[in-house]
């Protein structure tokens, strides 16, 4: 079988709430996000380890092309001056269509203009796998609504 290699995927959305405050929901409070995007993702919860830090896993329940999935994921890194934050997916239903696959959320504050990147990393188990872009576009959607959430309120 042919060793088909690291891909990468990005995808930015500039957004007007605070980029600080965004930040600080993807690392510490991840199970707020449920109640901001209830569309896309059901439940978040802390498997072990403690919320913000590094080596300690979540599970999402998230909605996909209208199916209910599970993504069991590690925060592989943190880096308070970018602002982001790195998650392995270790177990769930992305696994059995990538070998490896990495989410990294990162916001650039410029003032007024905030800037979200969603960065995914992966590598197909084959070459007949779609390239996740609907993956993407559903991160693009829950950060709009994490937006029109922290507008809103």
């Amino acid at each position: 079988m042919a060793h088909l290699g690291l891909s990468k995927l990005v995808k930015q959305v500039e957004i007007k709430s605070d980029g600080d405050v965004f930040h600080e929901l993807f690392r510490f409070k991840p199970h707020h996000i449920s109640k901001m995007s209830p569309t896309n993702v059901q439940n978040v919860d802390l498997h072990e380890g403690d919320w913000g830090t590094i080596g300690s896993v979540i599970i999402w329940n998230y909605t996909h092309d209208g199916k209910e999935k599970v993504a069991k994921e590690r925060i592989e890194a943190i880096d308070e001056v970018k602002k982001s934050v790195t998650f392995n997916v270790i177990e769930g239903d992305l696994l059995e269509l990538y070998k490896i696959f990495i989410f990294t959320v990162h916001v650039d504050t410029h003032g007024e203009n905030n800037l979200v990147t969603w960065t995914v990393e992966y590598e197909k188990l084959n070459e007949d796998v779609e390239d996740p872009t609907l993956m993407l576009d559903i991160c693009i959607a829950v950060t709009k609504d994490i937006e029109t959430h922290h507008l809103n309120n």
